[in-house]
């Protein structure tokens, strides 16, 4: 008020001076300009030269240059007959400058005070700091937030600039100590209640948010609770009053709600009209709410859905499936009336993909299920969608389709990606309480030049594995699909580390694969390849089968070389003999795989299944002739509030096929063992080394990630010195229930779940004994870490034997092997 009496007296005294003393002007001069030109003033000045003036045209003036809001003072006066307009600028806004938010983020704020006229450069006027802290203070009131403070301070700078800092004190989220709702008769506040974001949370459960509040929690709460009464008939239920009361300290909320139940409705009829694009007793299945059953909303809006979903996919993408509800208040009954408008059918114009700077496009397109000059389908596009998400060097796949312009039957369809880098460069540290520390280096190209083809080359070592590999595999081999890919890879490998049977082995190795897609989810796989095996079982058979009495083959002494199941399968195995102790095993390995996966996410998936099933065999000419099956398989349920139930099933079997003298297998028994050593394991457990696999090809159990609880590979079949040797025979399965992650808000890549495991291995399928079985149960952390797969387990096993080695908590990370 005291700006504008200040002006209104101005424009009285410059009327009046005008007036008495007007004139022609000859020419017109700005003086005290700073930032603003004289063209600026000049622009929105009324007045010319050549003008006469007067009191009119000088406020009209003054009115004009005060509106441009770029100056604080303007005084006209005359020097012979030139107008002189003298004028102080506002200050410009030097810097503004944030403190003490936290809830939301800076770049937001600016966003709020440019939307009012506040940002760096721009002219300063204080008129808009009110406008400022109110509309900072209702950002904060959406969060529940009442108690906050914003103080904007102004520190004039030289040069006619100005520095806006606002401090923010945010307070807390206002708490949610009461929820009542008013009027329910059928049911309890716990059932309606029960998918409400808003509510009253125990101390314990302190990382939850359901206590704060906020306006639209408030709003989608009400509308669930709407939602929960049609769902179930009650066509006339409605919320009278929604009163949200809060305590003097603006920290506690109070909550009620008022409510009418009303009668429940039944449906009378259930009728279907409009343009039929698709014969009507089609759609009629689509329909899932039938006449006499009560009246659904859910009911109407998932047969609404299947109606249109069913049009979008041949080429209505625009369809409108409007259900029209006539209510007989009466009789409660309720008639349903599906009208469809079709529209017209539209196609597909072109596809065009965003983002993909190093990707070709070629390599997006040739995922496409949606052709150009084709029907719009809407399924064909989302399964396009997630073809792209599947691959590994996208971020994340967004699709838009908007209408051609001037058409009114075509759309585009635009893909925009976020790559994220496709090749890596890899030195990573890792360590398992199997492997101990492991150090590897990768060079990890998933997306080679952009062409989709895969080159890798890696190098890791560990007390157990020493390797070095290369492959390269092309995914589009064949317009078809079809894939090919090439490897090659050399390691060495310590069993006796890995709690197996004691022996070395060095082995190279290279072969080819294909890959052939038979359905969406579904895929073959066939390989060949090579590979040259040297195991060494050192120079005597004295085995430490306790870490902690390393003296122990001292203790008993050393145990004769003839009569070891290592020594004697060696002398039966291997046609190229290097020493006494050492062979070389050549094999030709063929392998047939088929494959199904349809889950929803890779890492952490909420619902689908993966399945495999694989058939391994050494070609005839092998040094030894066997063959594997092998089956994995797991499926996944969503379930309530991002609680995920999965379960898992691993079965593996093998046997030989060559003419290999069994006879000769027979556990020695030329050396006695003193009993300490031959009570070290349950010796019904204890079996010849191998009567049918190569002892070398064995399937074993135990470990973080296989049978957690029991320490790795060492459940199953043994030899005399105790030793685990693995089986002919493999079953393995388990469950889980994956709940969301505190703090993290579910965060891909990291899963917590309790788990129940079980599993064993036996010397064949006909050692089958299901009292055998061992289990375990405990919580489970997985998280994809940088440098790899971080697991951490800690279990409760049951059904364990005595000499089992036992491990409640078992971890690894880094690059596993």
């Amino acid at each position: 008020m005291r700006k504008w009496a200040l002006m209104l007296g101005l424009l009285l005294w410059v009327n009046l001076a005008c007036a008495a003393e007007s004139f022609i002007i000859q020419d017109i001069r700005v003086d005290g300009l700073q930032r603003i030109s004289e063209g600026t003033v000049f622009n929105y000045l009324p007045i010319n030269v050549g003008d006469e003036l007067t009191g009119s045209n000088t406020r009209a003036a003054i009115r004009e240059l005060y509106r441009t809001g770029f100056f604080q003072d303007i005084e006209f006066g005359r020097e012979g007959d030139i107008l002189v307009i003298t004028v102080r600028e506002r200050p410009a806004i030097a810097n503004i400058n944030i403190t003490g938010n936290k809830a939301i983020k800076e770049e937001d704020l600016l966003r709020v005070l440019f939307d009012i006229g506040l940002s760096e450069g721009e002219v300063f006027d204080r008129l808009v700091l009110d406008r400022l802290t109110q509309e900072l203070v209702k950002q904060y009131f959406s969060q529940g937030r009442y108690a906050v403070d914003v103080d904007a301070r102004v520190t004039e700078l030289q040069r006619n600039r100005v520095r806006i800092a606002i401090v923010i004190d945010e307070g807390d989220v206002a708490q949610i100590r009461h929820i009542n709702v008013v009027g329910n008769e059928t049911f309890t506040d716990k059932e309606i209640r029960e998918d409400f974001e808003s509510d009253i949370e125990p101390f314990w459960k302190f990382w939850s948010k359901a206590d704060q509040y906020s306006r639209e929690k408030l709003s989608g709460d009400i509308e669930k609770l709407r939602s929960f009464y049609l769902d179930r008939g009650y066509v006339d239920f409605n919320v009278e009053s929604t009163q949200v009361s809060i305590s003097p300290d603006k920290e506690n909320i109070f909550i009620t709600a008022n409510i009418i139940e009303g009668e429940i409705y039944s449906v009378s009829d259930v009728q279907l009209t409009g343009e039929m694009v698709i014969e009507e007793s089609t759609l009629r299945r689509l329909i899932v709410i039938e006449p006499d059953e009560i009246f659904s909303r859910r009911k109407v809006e998932q047969s609404v859905e299947n109606i249109t979903a069913v049009l979008s996919n041949i080429g209505y993408a625009f369809a409108n499936v409007n259900p029209i509800t006539d209510v007989d208040r009466n009789d409660r009954l309720v008639s349903i009336n599906f009208y469809v408008d079709p529209g017209k059918r539209v196609y597909v114009r072109r596809i065009q993909f965003t983002g993909n700077s190093k990707t070709k496009d070629e390599v997006l397109r040739r995922e496409m299920r949606q052709l150009e000059g084709a029907w719009f389908s809407q399924a064909a596009i989302d399964r396009s969608k997630v073809r792209m998400q599947r691959l590994t060097y996208f971020e994340s796949v967004e699709v838009e389709t908007p209408p051609v312009t001037g058409t009114d039957d075509q759309v585009d369809v635009i893909f925009r990606v976020q790559e994220r880098p496709a090749g890596s460069f890899t030195v990573g540290l890792g360590f398992s309480q199997v492997q101990g520390l492991i150090a590897s280096m990768s060079v990890q190209q998933d997306n080679f030049i952009g062409s989709g083809k895969r080159l890798g080359l890696g190098i890791s070592y560990s007390k157990i594995i020493k390797s070095l590999s290369i492959s390269y595999d092309n995914p589009y081999w064949t317009e078809d699909g079809v894939s090919r890919g090439f490897y090659a890879r050399y390691q060495e490998f310590d069993q006796g580390q890995a709690n197996i049977s004691t022996f070395t082995s060095s082995e190279w190795a290279l072969g080819m694969n294909f890959g052939i897609p038979v359905t969406e989810v579904d895929y073959l796989r066939a390989g060949a390849g090579f590979r040259s095996t040297q195991i060494n079982i050192g120079s005597f058979s004295c085995v430490v089968v306790d870490p902690e009495d390393p003296d122990i083959c001292q203790q008993f002494g050393l145990v004769p070389t003839n009569g070891d199941p290592l020594s004697n399968s060696l002398d039966n195995n291997g046609d190229g003999i290097i020493s006494s102790n050492e062979r070389e095993f050549d094999v030709i390995d063929l392998t047939l795989s088929w494959n199904r996966d349809s889950r929803n996410h890779f890492l952490n998936p909420s619902r689908g299944s993966v399945q495999s099933f694989t058939v391994q065999a050494s070609a005839p000419g092998s040094t030894r002739e066997f063959y594997k099956l092998l089956y994995r398989g797991a499926k996944y349920w969503p379930i309530w509030g991002g609680l995920v139930f999965s379960v898992r099933g691993n079965l593996g079997y093998g046997d030989a096929y060559d003419s290999y003298d069994d006879d000769s297998l027979a556990t020695p028994q030329d050396t006695e063992l003193p009993p300490e050593l031959a009570d070290r394991c349950d010796q019904s457990d204890v079996v010849a080394l191998d009567t049918g696999l190569p002892f070398y090809e064995h399937f074993y159990s135990g470990g973080v990630r296989d049978l957690r609880g029991y320490d790795d590979n060492t459940l199953g079949p043994k030899d005399r010195f105790c030793r685990s040797i693995g089986g002919d025979f493999k079953v393995a399965g388990g469950m889980e229930l994956a709940f969301p992650t505190p703090f993290l808000g579910g965060q891909s890549g990291t899963r917590i779940a309790l788990f129940v495991d079980t599993g064993y291995v036996y010397e064949n399928i006909d050692a089958f004994d299901a009292d055998k079985l061992r289990g375990s149960f405990g919580l489970s952390v997985t998280w994809e870490a940088p440098i790899g797969p971080i697991i951490i387990s800690y279990a409760f096993p049951f059904r364990d034997q005595e000499g089992d080695r036992t491990e409640d908590l078992q971890f690894s990370f880094g690059t596993t092997f």
